[in-house]
């Protein structure tokens, strides 16, 4: 578990700082008002852009993961997989559980005089709030990649120091790189005016437990056949 913090310890650093700032933005600003702060600066290009970038956490992470099956060892799917599906499982238990109004019926009930700036085509959803299941999958599925790659980089010895020095690059790189893609899906959440803010702080969160557990639970088999068998290796 040591070793994983310390191969994603830009991508695990640069998720919690997120989520801190979230949480110090809604001590100081109200929720409303902060809703409207982050979504109101509303364009053509932004409307198209994170309308489709947010449809990206419906369909795209289980690509992934079939790749990841076919094309990777079976031990990176399953875990992709796992981290994915239970992350979903938990999200959509809180959202049950939590049971809050969406920003569109939060506004309609509290403020009725606000209209919101929506995105023509896209569907609004009123009820089960937090936290948001597409900011889960997408930090699920960052974090998932983060530890693949992460391990597959350090796992290349090298001598050299300037080999050394260019993996540790890459491996920084691809953790920067894929919390910007994570964190722009879940500020199209806000965008869009389906979640809070404090929906996309909970949604990170459960994302990057929820896979930490599974990877757990799953790096106890890495040493298996099973686990490192790929489907399309040279025979």
């Amino acid at each position: 578990m040591k070793q994983l913090f310390k191969q994603n310890a830009v991508f695990i650093s640069l998720s919690l700082i997120l989520v801190v700032v979230l949480g110090l933005a809604l001590l100081y600003i109200p929720k409303g008002e902060l809703h409207i702060l982050l979504c109101d600066r509303h364009t053509y290009a932004r409307d198209i852009f994170y309308r489709y970038y947010t449809q990206a956490a419906e369909w795209f992470p289980y690509v992934v993961c079939v790749l990841l099956l076919l094309f990777s060892r079976i031990g990176d799917g399953v875990l992709a997989t796992a981290a994915l599906s239970i992350s979903g499982l938990a999200t959509q238990g809180l959202k049950y559980l939590v049971d809050t109004d969406r920003p569109y019926k939060w506004f309609e009930n509290n403020f009725p005089d606000i209209t919101l700036p929506l995105v023509d085509g896209v569907r609004m959803s009123k009820y089960y709030s937090f936290p948001s299941g597409h900011t889960t999958s997408f930090f699920a599925l960052a974090f998932v990649l983060c530890i693949i790659a992460t391990k597959s980089l350090s796992a290349k010895q090298s001598n050299s120091a300037n080999t050394l020095s260019a993996q540790r690059s890459i491996s920084v790189a691809i953790q920067i790189l894929l919390f910007i893609a994570a964190a722009v899906g879940g500020y199209s959440r806000v965008y869009l005016s389906q979640h809070f803010t404090e929906d996309v702080a909970g949604g990170i969160l459960v994302g990057i437990l929820i896979t930490l557990l599974c990877y757990v639970v799953f790096n106890h088999f890495e040493g298996q056949k099973w686990y490192n068998y790929r489907v399309f290796s040279k025979k």
